[in-house]
């Protein structure tokens, strides 16, 4: 691979992650809170589960990355349609480590420092569980929370359970 196809590849991974961000904002605002309610509903309600039907979501968005690296990797090869897989697979960490593990305490692991940032963005998915329904959430992104989710006095949840 030259240079140049290496900084294009790169390119087109950040930009597709910064895009899934829309897709996952518009998918979660939209969809998971509506049609699909039935399915997110699990994931606004408290339990003892260690598993929700809304991890089926994670699955279907699984789904095109998974299509992508199989067919551009072993059917015709094509480094740029792979950095569109890899791009999603990164936005799919993410959202593992961040949304799952971070804010929700799926796995016991918080990070020892943590920036404004990632303060405001906790902040702002504990103010979305702060509703237990379809109607009336707000902030419905996992990359950007606007300063108005600038937490005063930031409290980490303690449990799986405080934040569902």
């Amino acid at each position: 691979m030259s240079f140049i196809t290496f900084i294009i590849c790169g390119g087109i991974v950040v930009g597709t992650f910064l895009l899934w961000e829309g897709i996952a904002w518009f998918t979660h605002k939209y969809i998971m809170h509506g049609c699909l309610w039935s399915w997110h509903k699990s994931h606004h309600t408290r339990h003892d589960h260690t598993l929700e039907r809304n991890d089926l979501f994670a699955i279907i968005f699984s789904l095109p990355s998974i299509a992508l690296f199989y067919y551009f990797s072993i059917v015709e090869y094509n480094p740029y349609m792979l950095a569109v897989a890899f791009g999603i697979f990164c936005y799919g960490l993410f959202y593992l480590i961040f949304h799952d593990i971070i804010v929700h305490q799926r796995l016991k692991w918080r990070p020892s420092k943590r920036s404004r940032y990632l303060n405001r963005m906790i902040h702002a998915h504990y103010v979305h569980h702060s509703k237990h329904t379809k109607k009336g959430c707000e902030a419905f992104g996992f990359l950007y929370a606007p300063k108005k989710y600038e937490p005063k006095n930031f409290i980490f949840k303690a449990d799986r359970k405080e934040t569902q």
